[in-house]
């Protein structure tokens, strides 16, 4: 993701809407923010891991192959420095256009299954790795960016999102709200019950 506060309403929404699918999926916020704060403390990328992986309190990720260190260390670095709209796709004549063709080669078929260890939690989801969009364009699939390398504080303002309040003619209208108006209208909200 390039900038949160740089995308417009109608986005900000949709992705708040995949992320809480995906949370449903696992077993809720709690479960999917726990995933996410075990993955950032582990010394080692889980990507890296030997038995291709991860568990973590509420359930499993797995995947279908080992992913070598220099593979993982190359896709932490084009995560850090994106450019031209998030576009992992080399030019032709890069110095490093073989290395991240292969690199897009690999993990682009792969599939990645987070799943719940209690199955009345949910079902789980599915994640690819990056999202194709034609032969020259790539770009890396935002719930893939979500789990394994979004700042966990940039997910909780993807969790908060705009919220859609509808007025009187029935129209939609996308308000973003900071966390110190969204607890003073959680408040209200709960004292009119």
């Amino acid at each position: 993701m390039i900038s949160y506060n740089s995308l417009d309403d109608l986005t900000k929404q949709n992705l708040k809407k995949e992320i809480n699918d995906c949370a449903l999926a696992l077993g809720g916020k709690n479960h999917f923010l726990h995933l996410l704060e075990e993955i950032r403390k582990e010394r080692h990328h889980p990507l890296m891991a030997k038995n291709s992986s991860f568990r973590f309190s509420y359930g499993t990720v797995k995947w279908e192959k080992v992913i070598f260190k220099d593979k993982v260390h190359l896709l932490i670095k084009m995560t850090k420095d994106r450019e031209n709209n998030g576009n992992l796709m080399p030019k032709k004549g890069n110095r490093k256009y073989k290395t991240v063709m292969n690199l897009l080669r690999t993990l682009g078929p792969m599939k990645f299954k987070i799943r719940p260890k209690n199955n009345k939690d949910g079902d789980g989801f599915n994640l690819h790795p990056f999202d194709i969009i034609d032969e020259n364009t790539s770009h890396l699939n935002f719930m893939f960016d979500v789990v394994f390398f979004l700042p966990i504080h940039i997910v909780k303002q993807v969790f908060n999102g705009p919220i859609i309040k509808i007025n009187k003619n029935y129209q939609h209208s996308i308000v973003t709200l900071d966390e110190e108006e969204f607890q003073k209208k959680k408040t209200e909200l709960l004292d009119k019950m």
